[in-house]
């Protein structure tokens, strides 16, 4: 877990200020990944106290476009972060309950990347999503179908 003194360089790494709900907000993401913005200022509440609904969007906004953190919107959902960047991760997502993981490349490093037509575009990121059932789900499902 990255200490109050990583999250303060990571800002500074990105030419943001540090501040409190900057912090907070950072240290949400990371204890709770894939979280959407009324947890996150639930969970930034707990830490700060009374700070708005546009105070956290507007933390989220700046850490997305400075790559620390990443947001993701699986079909159906609300947006997610996330502070796993950089690495071209997937998630899989169970399609009963919602439950979210990550899911490193299937093989190699980023192979996504090697699109059958890239169209001239020069690509940088790809997003997978698996969808199925998580070990819970399934487990309930098998039991309802006997």
């Amino acid at each position: 877990m990255p200490t109050p003194t990583d999250f303060e360089r990571m800002l500074r790494g990105a030419a943001l200020r540090v501040t409190a709900p900057r912090l907070a907000v950072l240290t949400a993401v990371h204890t709770h990944p894939h979280s959407d913005t009324d947890s996150i200022l639930g969970f930034v509440r707990e830490t700060l106290g009374g700070v708005s609904h546009q105070a956290v969007y507007d933390v989220l906004k700046a850490l997305t476009s400075a790559g620390l953190i990443r947001r993701i919107q699986p079909m159906g959902s609300v947006a997610l972060y996330e502070t796993r960047v950089g690495d071209n991760h997937h998630h899989v997502v169970c399609r009963s309950c919602g439950v979210i993981a990550d899911v490193d490349c299937a093989v190699g490093d980023a192979p996504c990347l090697t699109a059958s037509d890239d169209n001239g575009f020069a690509l940088d990121e790809a997003e997978v999503i698996y969808w199925g059932l998580c070990p819970e789900c399934s487990k309930t499902a098998a039991t309802q179908d006997k």
